[in-house]
């Protein structure tokens, strides 16, 4: 018996020492610079919310957080760096719901694995993005525009958009499939030239990320008929949702998040995890991400998860629905 029990204790030993180990490394996480990739171009919202995830975590741990922009190809050049780093926990990704979700319909090849290619750590924030037409346009509700655009028939209205495939272009595909209406698409090189034209009246319409067109909705330049998330936005509060004037669940709010390479150690997914979550509801992280005009949707690693599977399911019907080839 005692030989057995001495057996045992070995084996029980062998075991947790690893669990030990694990442990021990998420104690001492982080004991060197960490990078947060961000795979857009400085001073977009994409960026300052890493800069802000970034400074939260360098704030709450005395770490060097440094943020790099990687971008390119639709957000996949800066995600594959971290899909491919060491899986430490000392890079990380400040991703879109493209690097997500979108662009594995939208790109021939990818570089990553959607699926496979990282850890999840966290939901870091979402924005509305707003049907918007010029002043003179005669209607003042989502559904005034899609009875407008019916009337004129396929194609005879426009709306504009920075990007085949983006958040506002994948929006109002979503929208004319759940309203049974077509509009024609306008690609602009940027949210600026949208605007620009639309103020101009050179378009009538737009779907686009909200932020931009905020001032110019607030003075009347522009009129907003409804907004993109399933709740009413903190900026707009008298603008309806789309989803609430008779089109019932839609909701296309793009949204960011944290993540790490696949097979990081669960224990530093989790302290990451845990420390981004807390400072999604200090009051000072929240304003900065609210004055980048975004809303402090946060959650948890398995939030996220749960998320980036719904959205999946739902974009990849929309894209089907749009017959939208891959470039």
């Amino acid at each position: 018996m005692a030989k057995y029990f001495g057996r045992r204790t070995l084996m029980a030993g062998a075991i947790g020492a690893p669990l030990i180990a694990r442990q021990s490394w998420a104690q001492a996480f982080p004991s060197k610079p960490i990078r947060m990739i961000v795979p857009f171009a400085t001073a977009g919202t994409t960026d300052i919310l890493g800069r802000i995830a970034a400074e939260h975590l360098q704030n709450a741990w005395g770490a060097n957080v440094v943020v790099e922009n990687k971008s390119g190809a639709g957000g996949n050049i800066g995600a594959d760096i971290v899909a491919k780093a060491p899986p430490d926990g000392y890079t990380l990704l400040l991703g879109t719901v493209g690097t997500a979700v979108t662009n594995q319909f939208l790109y021939k090849k990818m570089p990553y694995d959607t699926a496979t290619a990282f850890a999840p750590v966290a939901l870091f924030g979402e924005v509305a993005n707003v049907l918007a037409v010029n002043k003179s346009m005669p209607v003042n509700t989502a559904k005034e525009y899609v009875e407008y655009c019916k009337k004129q028939g396929p194609n005879k209205v426009s709306f504009g958009s920075p990007a085949i495939g983006g958040t506002g272009h994948l929006a109002m595909e979503y929208f004319q499939a759940l309203a049974g209406f077509k509009v024609e698409h306008i690609v602009y090189r940027g949210s600026s030239l949208v605007l620009q034209d639309l103020l101009a009246g050179n378009i009538p319409s737009t779907m686009d990320n909200l932020p931009p067109y905020l001032p110019h909705i607030n003075s009347g330049a522009l009129r907003a008929l409804g907004v993109s998330s399933s709740k009413r936005w903190f900026a707009l509060p008298d603008v309806p949702t789309i989803a609430e004037q008779g089109f019932d669940g839609f909701d296309a709010a793009p949204w960011w998040y944290v993540a790490a390479p696949a097979g990081t150690p669960k224990e530093i997914v989790q302290k990451l995890s845990d420390e981004l979550v807390k400072g999604g509801k200090i009051s000072a992280v929240v304003k900065k991400i609210r004055d980048a005009g975004a809303s402090d949707l946060i959650g948890t690693a398995d939030e996220l998860a749960e998320h980036i599977k719904k959205e999946t399911v739902k974009w990849k019907k929309v894209v089907e629905a749009a017959k939208l080839e891959p470039q």
